[in-house]
């Protein structure tokens, strides 16, 4: 806790998912939640490794009443990660419980502040139940869309109207409100196809059913973005309350300075030009697809900007070397300010929610290429629902289909088509948080309320 002159009278435990960025979305809720309550002290809780990474990235002076605290992950001593993630997620999850708990009364214990509400990660049901046990309200934030959240609600009722599936099946969704567009082959593993009863779709179950109980549910949208299926949310939970988007929201400083040098490249470039690719902290495409995607900027031509961590000459046709294109590669890059410069023209993206909220938030179109999660779900919503984006053939970028979907975008009538499009939802997504008396704003205050009274 850094330089808080008042003194806080009001305990809140905030328990963070400590895999992808869901730790970092959530920290962002709290350091917007923060400055709001100075009578409130958070108790932050995720891992060593995860505040570790997550501090680095964050400016100390956002930390007045926000108290980070380590728990542990779960791990056997000497435990060597393996090519499967979901091992370590596994138990993480087994020991998550008990050692929240523990963490939650030792900090208790250290503030002589009981806690007076618990806001978790969605993921985990558990609060739902620690809740229960210290009687106080239950606020699951989702960082993910609300498309997805419905998804996960209704597992039982599309497992009863499915079956499980081998495969990519064709079979419409067109029983879910708001799915008329979709088919099962657009839903995350887990649901109806994959493994259901791995760690990740074990914990997304159960968290379906449990968010029922939620006092609230908070999520990083905003309310006009697809009104079919927040009307079937906001009947089947207590409470919705969509937040975002975050990139639009004032927020506390959790960007380092861009010492990559984009936003003064982009300033060099023409309006709408440049391609912006990046694939989120968890993915990169095989090798195989970053040749194809190389040899498609190559050819095409395009100014572009990519967020790659590795050595991208592996990768380039030879005779090539990083210098020879025309681009800039970096291992980071300020997405949110890179995808608001005025010379960007296309965003490649995994399809992330995130990544979809802050593209939408600035009116840039999308070229999508999902791999696992909600990606392809975001995808389908992106490319069929609103119409702001485009995907590749087969699900998996190749020289022709880059070029294809470049062209498509940047020269093409099509492309024209999309950044109205965007351009639309961008301004619902403005309006939604630019006023007091705005939906995203209101319900931040209640967020607010619920949270710290």
């Amino acid at each position: 806790m850094v330089g808080n002159p008042k003194p806080q009278t009001h305990h809140v435990a905030v328990l963070a998912f400590p895999f992808g960025s869901h730790a970092s979305a959530l920290l962002d809720v709290v350091l917007k939640l923060a400055p709001a309550s100075p009578h409130v002290l958070f108790s932050f809780f995720t891992t060593s490794r995860a505040n570790t990474s997550l501090l680095s990235k964050v400016s100390q002076s956002s930390f007045h009443n926000v108290e980070p605290h380590d728990v542990a992950d779960g791990l056997p001593e000497g435990f060597v990660p393996s090519a499967n993630f979901e091992e370590a997620i596994g138990l993480f999850l087994k020991a998550a419980p008990g050692n929240f708990m523990r963490g939650l009364k030792n900090a208790e214990a250290a503030t002589g502040l009981k806690v007076r509400c618990l806001v978790t990660d969605a993921f985990f049901s558990f609060g739902g139940d620690m809740s229960e046990e210290i009687k106080v309200p239950w606020v699951p934030v989702w960082t993910s869309g609300p498309r997805s959240l419905l998804v996960h609600v209704e597992t039982d009722f599309i497992r009863e109207r499915v079956g499980t599936v081998t495969g990519g099946g064709k079979q419409p969704l067109d029983f879910l409100p708001g799915f008329s567009r979709f088919q099962i082959r657009d839903l995350p593993d887990g649901v109806v196809t994959g493994n259901l009863d791995s760690p990740i779709a074990t914990l997304l179950h159960k968290m379906g059913q449990k968010l029922l109980k939620a006092t609230v549910v908070a999520v990083n949208s905003f309310d006009d973005v697809d009104p079919e299926i927040e009307n079937a949310l906001k009947s089947r939970f207590q409470k919705l309350l969509n937040y975002g988007p975050m990139s639009l929201i004032s927020r506390s400083p959790q960007s380092p300075e861009d010492k990559s040098g984009c936003i003064e490249w982009l300033d060099k470039n023409k309006p709408a030009s440049v391609v912006y690719m990046a694939f989120g902290s968890a993915a990169t495409p095989p090798p195989h697809e970053l040749e194809a995607l190389a040899q498609a900027l190559i050819e095409t031509g395009f100014p572009f900007i990519w967020s790659f961590r590795g050595n991208i000459e592996d990768f380039l046709p030879k005779g090539y070397n990083k210098s020879s294109l025309n681009g800039k590669i970096v291992s980071w890059a300020p997405q949110v300010q890179v995808l608001g410069h005025a010379s960007v023209g296309v965003f490649v993206t995994h399809a992330g929610w995130n990544s979809a909220m802050e593209s939408i938030s600035v009116g840039v179109p999308m070229i999508c290429r999902p791999f696992f999660g909600d990606h392809t779900l975001n995808m389908r919503t992106i490319v069929a629902v609103w119409g702001i984006g485009t995907e590749f053939e087969g699900g998996i970028i190749t020289k022709i289909g880059m070029t294809k979907a470049l062209e498509l975008v940047l020269k093409h009538k099509e492309g024209k088509e999309m950044r109205d499009k965007i351009g639309a939802l961008k301004n619902l997504a403005q309006q939604a948080v630019e006023s007091y008396g705005s939906s995203s704003s209101q319900a931040f205050n209640s967020l607010v309320d619920i949270v710290t009274k």
